[in-house]
């Protein structure tokens, strides 16, 4: 389950260490019942984050029904998109 709490602790995580492959590993390490996705902040267009960053922002990803859909919702969310802001 996704929490606020987990979000809070992966944004620390990354902030600290800077998101990269390495870093989406250890997460996956971390956080084995948590599917996280990696991309770049263009890619998503139609949702806001859960986490602005100047680095990155994190999404809240549903997989309840047939396809992925991003939502604000916590109860809802299976997943994490971390989306590299670049400037």
């Amino acid at each position: 389950m996704i929490t606020v709490e987990s979000i809070e602790q992966i944004t620390q995580f990354i902030a600290k260490r800077q998101l990269s492959e390495a870093t989406l590993s250890e997460l996956r390490q971390t956080y084995p019942s948590i599917h996280f996705t990696y991309c770049s902040d263009d890619d998503i267009h139609s949702a806001l984050p859960v986490v602005e960053h100047a680095e990155f922002n994190i999404y809240l990803v549903n997989t309840s029904e047939h396809c992925f859909t991003l939502t604000p919702d916590f109860a809802k969310a299976t997943g994490i998109v971390l989306a590299e802001v670049v400037a």
